[in-house]
């Protein structure tokens, strides 16, 4: 997880735009993002997301009608959102906000090469949860 590094913007404003489907945030060095639920869902910070280690991330599909159905702040460096497919495990640290409103064009361009390598489609749903581990249960 990106942690919260010595000067860098911090949030002055979050809102939720349900209908939209966005999260906006507005940063102290005047820098405001409009950032998708459904780029925060692909790119969750969680284990269940990202795996625990390099080459274990779980492709997201079927995320674009998700929404942020309750966001939760974390101390001073963070919020964790709750999303309608009942996701809730990722905490987002302002760096992370920050870097997914920054880099929006370029994380869109790699979830499509990632989908197109993996030959499915973003709609697509996600396969069932079968025989794996859950985090914290080892």
């Amino acid at each position: 997880m990106a942690g919260l590094q010595s000067g860098a913007p911090t949030p002055e404003s979050i809102t939720l735009h349900g209908q939209s489907r966005v999260l906006e945030v507005g940063f102290s060095d005047g820098a405001v993002f409009r950032i998708p639920f459904e780029l925060m869902r692909i790119y969750s910070p969680s284990a269940e997301v990202q795996g625990h280690g390099p080459g274990q991330e779980v492709l997201q599909t079927g995320k674009r009608e998700v929404q942020v159905v309750d966001l939760q702040p974390i101390g001073n460096y963070a919020v964790q959102p709750t999303f309608s497919d009942g996701h809730d495990s990722g905490i987002y640290s302002w760096d992370l906000l920050y870097q997914l409103g920054a880099n929006e064009k370029a994380l869109w361009a790699e979830y499509e090469s990632r989908l197109a390598a993996a030959g499915v489609d973003r709609d697509a749903p996600m396969p069932e949860k079968g025989g794996g581990h859950a985090c914290g249960s080892h």
